[in-house]
């Protein structure tokens, strides 16, 4: 059996056969959107696991970007070029974008080296946030380097829950424990004689949001209460 952590990984080893189970642990992705299984219920094939809503969270960072900064326009959006999951997850994101009347410019990131020429660019095109990928090149630990970058030129920029405890303003997204945890029973399901494709891929159900007060408070940034009232946690 393989275990794939996120979806590069998962790309590579459903490439690498045909024939062993794969289990996904957590992934963003939506495995039916990139032809990896054929449906969550029933994926047919050698991959099952969980997903965790990664189009729908990335939406839900503009909603609260715009509840935090009503007045913004233009939204940066960094991306991992070599995650094939940003072209179903920007799709989803444009159709919040408009409903919020932001627009959009995504600007792919595929080195730590390349941060201080993002950040760069970000300036010129003088946009008014960031919203931030679920990919490993944005966790730990470059989401500290990031989160430096973006309160140096005073970005308000939102990311995992992870980003908002390295340094960033706010964090939403899923709980990661749980779904590790359940990586452990698809692994033990498949050793004991059950295929991974009558196994439905589940769906997270818990989602966190973190806001970082202090670093809010440091660039100024006002948090309504309707949104401090909505976190789950708040970082002093």
């Amino acid at each position: 059996m393989l275990v794939a952590f996120g979806v590069k990984a998962l790309a590579a080893a459903s490439s690498a056969t045909k024939t062993i189970p794969i289990v996904i642990p957590a992934t963003s992705s939506d495995p039916v959107a990139l032809g990896l299984v054929s449906s969550l219920a029933r994926p047919g094939g050698i991959v099952t696991g969980s997903t965790t809503f990664g189009p729908e969270i990335m939406a839900k960072r503009l909603e609260l970007l715009k509840d935090v900064r009503p007045g913004a326009m233009r939204v940066a959006v960094l991306v991992n070029p070599a995650n094939a999951s940003f072209g179903p997850t920007f799709k989803q994101m444009e159709v919040a974008a408009r409903s919020l009347k932001l627009s959009l410019d995504p600007l792919q990131v595929g080195a730590r080296v390349e941060f201080d020429r993002v950040f760069a660019a970000m300036t010129q095109r003088r946009v008014d946030a960031i919203v931030i990928q679920d990919d490993t090149i944005f966790g730990e630990p470059n989401a500290s380097v990031i989160a430096e970058l973006a309160a140096r030129q005073r970005f308000l920029a939102i990311g995992s829950n992870g980003f908002a405890e390295a340094g960033g303003t706010i964090g939403y997204g899923r709980t990661d424990a749980e779904p590790y945890r359940r990586g452990a029973y698809f692994v033990d399901r498949i050793l004991k004689g059950a295929k991974p494709g009558d196994l439905p891929i589940e769906q997270a159900t818990r989602f966190e949001l973190v806001i970082n007060m202090k670093i809010a408070k440091a660039l100024g940034i006002k948090i309504p209460q309707s949104v401090l009232l909505r976190a789950n946690r708040v970082i002093e």
